[in-house]
């Protein structure tokens, strides 16, 4: 684990932290008893699997 040598100043550290930026989901469809839904593309496998309820019941 990295450990700093130094006190890293405030200035420096909300300028560090401010970097950081979320992403809305890439949504994709599928089709679940003939109905279709969007859904995020990495939980396909779990919506189709019947694991995770579908968006909207």
């Amino acid at each position: 684990m990295a450990v700093p040598k130094r006190k890293m100043s405030r200035s420096n550290t909300r300028h560090r932290r401010a970097q950081w930026k979320a992403t809305t989901p890439d949504l994709a469809v599928i089709y679940v008893d003939g109905r279709a839904h969007q859904v995020p593309r990495r939980l396909m496998p779990a919506y189709e699997r019947g694991l995770l309820p579908l968006p909207g019941n």
